[in-house]
């Protein structure tokens, strides 16, 4: 019935019908490519249409986009359905060699190797909850194709787990009884560096979430890109915004029971867009004032917002009651510059570099005592940083691959019970050609599996 509405408005009205073709194709995702034969995708390329070109397509061009449009939102449609009669069909939770395809472990604290290569369940609200700042963009893109909110569990994650808790309590031994990820001695700086779509961004959000089931006291940024591009800035150069009420959201109760130990004056700026403070260049916090007061005041007076991320990061160091772990994704576009300029002549501008913002400065350095962790993401596209880089342990960094050939046979199982594969074209031969071919990307391989024939 849809179908025919669709080309009714076609046949009768060449304009409304391109309409209606611009805005179905602007919506149209990778998951969509998940049925056509190299016969109707050829079709489909001959057929579009550019909405600028002066020259109007042919009612039956527009009938043909349109009918291919319709025909993969209704595949979607029905996907959802099936996978939801699925859901209580355990028959089809089966991995390779007949191995449970979802573990049965509850927590990240509880995965042992036996949990590798293996699918571990969250909820939507459970991951909310936990990492309230947002979750990395990978993560985001692998439940909405997938239709389920379950993540691989993977040997390197497990590593990256150990090597942190280990750093807490010494005698503990790791999941794969090797000790450290970084040689013999337990580094407590982490830099999570490899090819674009490894996994880096979901492993550092699960790191994240375990340790906060733990207790700690973890300052999570999953965009750090944001802190070198977009907002407000002047010419020190100083952000002027500070917005982390997600900060505050899941630490809350923590903070509370920290007590500030560093009372200096805390130097204000300029505020954003009310410029400087009128007869006041500091603000003085008032004694037994706790770190979630001293978040607060960065919230509520934005003169202070750069003050207090500097003034944080102090305090954080001097935390002792509890773990503090300090996360940053994106770590990579802080060694590069920004987006800022300040400038020199009437005609020129000098481009501001990541280490000048004082936020950044504050935080960027792991040449401390203090446990922290970061990930690259290539894809920011930041360009190629040189091996050492400044203010970064030599021994920090740590190689995170791609999938192994044991790890996508896992994945290709996982996508042929979310029917991203039709399950007559499921063949070992042929997910290994994809896994070859996409070498290991976890985001290329979810795109090509679907056109296994």
């Amino acid at each position: 019935m849809l179908r025919s509405l669709v080309r009714s408005i076609a046949s009768s009205s060449a304009t409304a019908a391109e309409s209606t073709a611009a805005q179905l194709s602007c919506s149209r995702t990778f998951a969509s490519k998940n049925s056509k034969s190299p016969a109707s995708k050829g079709n489909i390329s001959k057929s579009k249409f550019d909405p600028k070109s002066k020259t109007k397509p042919k009612p039956e061009e527009i009938t043909n986009v349109v009918d291919n449009l319709v025909s993969d939102f209704l595949e979607e449609d029905v996907r959802a359905r099936r996978l939801a009669e699925d859901e209580n069909n355990k028959s089809l939770d089966v991995g390779p060699n007949g191995r449970p395809l979802f573990t049965s472990t509850a927590s990240l604290t509880e995965l042992t190797r036996k949990d590798t290569c293996s699918y571990m369940k969250f909820s939507t609200e459970e991951l909310n909850r936990v990492l309230p700042e947002g979750l990395p963009l990978g993560m985001v893109k692998e439940f909405e194709e997938s239709k389920r909110t379950a993540l691989l569990v993977r040997q390197k994650f497990l590593d990256l787990r150990d090597h942190f808790r280990r750093i807490v309590d010494p005698p503990l031994q790791s999941s794969n009884g090797k000790g450290a990820i970084v040689g013999s001695k337990v580094q407590k700086q982490v830099v999570l560096d490899g090819p674009v779509s490894c996994g880096k961004s979901i492993a550092l959000a699960m790191l994240v979430h375990w340790a906060r089931d733990q207790g700690w006291l973890v300052l999570y940024v999953p965009k750090g890109r944001e802190w070198t591009h977009g907002g407000f800035f002047y010419k020190n150069p100083l952000t002027g915004f500070w917005d982390t009420p997600d900060f505050i959201k899941y630490n809350e109760s923590r903070l509370l029971q920290l007590p500030c130990k560093v009372f200096d004056p805390i130097p204000l700026g300029e505020g954003a867009g009310v410029g400087w403070m009128k007869g006041a260049d500091s603000m003085a916090m008032p004694e037994g004032s706790t770190l979630y007061d001293l978040v607060q005041t960065g919230l509520t007076h934005t003169h202070a917002a750069v003050g207090v991320v500097v003034r944080l990061r102090k305090e954080l160091s001097l935390v002792e009651d509890i773990p503090v772990l300090i996360a940053i994704d994106q770590y990579n576009n802080w060694f590069t510059f920004s987006e800022y300029e300040e400038p020199v002549t009437v005609r020129s501008c000098r481009p501001i570099h990541a280490r000048e913002l004082a936020t950044v400065n504050a935080f960027r350095s792991m040449m401390h005592n203090d446990m922290m962790v970061g990930a690259f993401s290539h894809s920011t596209a930041v360009g190629k940083l040189r091996k050492d880089l400044p203010d970064v342990p030599a021994d920090a960094r740590v190689d995170f691959p791609r999938y192994s050939l044991d790890e996508a046979e896992t994945v290709c199982h996982y996508y042929l019970r979310q029917r991203l594969i039709r399950r007559e074209a499921f063949r070992e031969e042929s997910w290994k050609k994809i896994y070859y071919l996409s070498y290991g990307n976890g985001a290329e391989m979810r795109w090509l599996l679907p056109f296994m024939r």
